[in-house]
Order: structure tokens, then sequence, then C-alpha cells
């Protein structure tokens, strides 16, 4: 097909987004705490709790940042995942050129920024893909709704598919199976050195206030249950020891558990050495680099347990750059078949299990699938 007849197809990669420099961070906060679906108080009471929180919470992430060189990496890893995925996208000759857009919803660049280069490209069509594959509210919901706003604000209306989320995607399991099992079998080799039991896997995700899984009927906990689950399986390792676990938990309101701290301090009681791996997280970030490489090995060290082991992110790994192309391609498929996303509708979402009714699903047309 020559290329003046190809569509333009616009892929919207969603990502939390991070600062990028010391400067940024009491901003890049704000913004955080200030978006209704992380604090679902109304303003001016939410912005000034903002304003309150950012502040005091700013000098201790400061000195997160400045483990990792003062500022976040998501943004250059979402390029590079941005790239590969336009690269393989077209090389599919299947009629569209496409384009790989980066919005992140708390810093640069914003949704706003990012909706006008979609316009002035002349996108045909788009497709809304958050890097986050388990939904939830808090994270693709936020994401797309900004999104959505953004457009409106700058007058650009085009045909929409959301890629609601993929928990269970191939590529992401397989490419999560693949480092995971290499970290496994590395850390059981250490094991049998020293002396010591097998390796429990610790599947550890962002956590989220309780009340947004049972108040707004929140997917996310079961998607992350799902998504590991489908790990182990592929994996196909006999008697393996593994959990989930949720980190990151802030402020005095019940978390979702049990917490990736209580869990380290539970194999430190039963002398097991671990292998963590960040089920939620596509990319390197403060949660992985700081949290997880540093704050928890801290806890396991004073622990004694024998040994600790980190499996990276997924990042730009083919098999899930090839799992983000049929996530697309099978959106495209809703697309065609559809039409726009409308979010009146109270249907299902492409990729949402078909046990759960994601609170997406409330929202973009298509069809519920496991």
């Amino acid at each position: 097909m020559s290329e003046t007849k190809r569509k333009k197809r616009a892929i919207i990669l969603f990502n939390l987004g991070g600062p990028d420099g010391p400067d940024a961070v009491k901003p890049f906060l704000f913004n955080l705490f200030n978006d209704p679906a992380i604090i679902s108080l109304p303003n001016p009471f939410r912005y000034f709790l903002a304003k309150l929180v950012s502040s005091r919470r700013a000098p201790i992430a400061r000195e997160i940042y400045a483990h990792i060189g003062g500022k976040s990496p998501l943004l250059e890893l979402t390029q590079e995942q941005a790239n590969a995925l336009e690269v393989a996208l077209n090389g599919l000759d299947d009629g569209y050129e496409n384009r790989c857009f980066i919005a992140m919803r708390y810093w640069k660049p914003f949704a706003a920024e990012t909706a006008v280069a979609v316009k002035e490209w002349g996108a045909d069509e788009q497709i809304l893909l958050p890097l986050y594959p388990q939904y939830s509210t808090t994270t693709s919901g936020s994401s797309v709704k900004d999104w959505k706003q953004a457009c409106h604000d700058v007058g650009f209306k085009t045909p929409i598919k959301t890629a609601c989320c993929y928990p269970t995607n191939s590529g992401f399991v397989q490419a999560t199976a693949e480092m995971v099992k290499a970290g496994y079998e590395n850390t059981l080799k250490k094991a049998a050195k020293l002396g010591v039991g097998k390796p429990r896997l610790l599947f550890s995700a962002h956590g989220v206030p309780k009340v947004v899984i049972t108040k707004r009927g929140d997917p996310y906990q079961s998607q992350i249950e799902k998504s590991a689950q489908a790990v182990v399986d592929e994996m196909a390792i006999t008697d393996l020891d593994w959990l989930v676990c949720y980190q990151s938990r802030v402020g005095p309101m019940e978390w979702i558990g049990p917490s990736t701290e209580h869990e380290i301090e539970r194999a430190g009681k039963d002398g097991v050495p671990l292998v963590i791996v960040p089920i939620a997280f596509v990319s390197e970030h403060s949660e992985t680099l700081v949290e997880l490489d540093i704050e928890y090995r801290e806890i396991a060290d004073h622990l004694k347990i024998p040994i600790y082991e980190r499996v990276r992110t997924v990042c730009s790994h083919p098999r899930f750059i090839a799992g983000l192309v049929d996530v697309v391609k099978e959106t495209q498929d809703v697309l065609d078949q559809n039409g726009s996303d409308d979010y009146s509708l109270e249907t299902r979402g492409w990729w949402c299990p078909d046990d759960h009714s994601c609170a997406v699903a409330k929202q973009p047309s298509g069809v519920g699938r496991a």
C-alpha cells in the first residue's frame, strides 16, 4: 500500500511520570496528590491537602531521587519502549503509519502538550495504551480521563479506542517469566552453595488503599494476582514457593496486603532466600531502584536473609514489545468493529477478565475477555 494511502494512527503511551530534577520533586508530588483519583476530596480541600502533603514529603523524596541521580529515569525508559513499539508496528505493513507519543500523568510531557503534538501530526485514529498491565482507577483510569480532557481542550476529535488492561498478555507474561526464572535459578545455585533452603518468590506490586478495591469495584488486586499466577504457570517449576504482596504504602488508611515489608520480615524468620519480582511495573523508577533495591534490601540484610535477588522490570524486552503489538492489534479490531470509545456505555473493556467489571469497562465499548 502506498505511503499516501496509509492511515495515521497515534499510539498514546501513558505512565506516571517522574521529576526530571530536584526542583521538580515538589510540583510532581503536588500534581500526584491533587489528582481526585488519588485523593477523592472535593476542592478546595484536596488542593490544600495536596499542598501540605507535597511540602512535607518533598525533602524525603529528594533524598530518594538523590540515590538515582537526582531524577527519575522513567521518561527515557518509556521513550525506548515507544521507539521499539513504533518500529514493530510500522513493520507490519497493515495499512497504518504509526507514531508513538508519550503522555505522563504527573510530570512532563503532560497530556495537554502531547495532545497538541498528536493534532499537529494529523492522526486519523488513536489507540490509548497505558503502560500499566493491570487496570486501576488510580492509574489507567486517571490517565485516560486526563487525555480525553486534553483532546477536548485543544479541539481534537478523532476515533479513539482504549486498551484498558492486559494482565495476562502473553508477551508480558513470557518476558516476565523468562527474567524471573533466570533470577530464581541463579538464586537457587547460590542457595545450594550456602546450604540454605529454596528461594521464595515475592511478586511485589504498588499498593492502593483498600477502599479503592471495596468501594470503587477496582479490579487491580485481582488482576495483579492473575498476572503473578500466569507468570508462575509459564515458569513451569514444581513446588514453587511464591506469593503476591504490596509496597509503597503511605498515609493512615488501610491498604491492601500483605505488605512487601511484612513478607520480607517473615522470610527472615523462616531463613529463606528471596527473589523479588516487580509485577505491576514495566520500567525502572524510584519504587524499584530505591524502595526495592535499597530500602528493602537493607531490611533483608538486617534480618540476615541469606540471599536477596531483585528481578529487573521488562522495559523494552522483545517479548514485551511483541505483546504490546498484540494489544494494539486487538484493540484496533474492536475499534474497527465498534467505532470510538463511548464513555457513557456500560460495556466491558477488551482486555478485562470475565469475572471482573473494571471501572474503565463502564466507559469504553468492547468485548470482555479473559
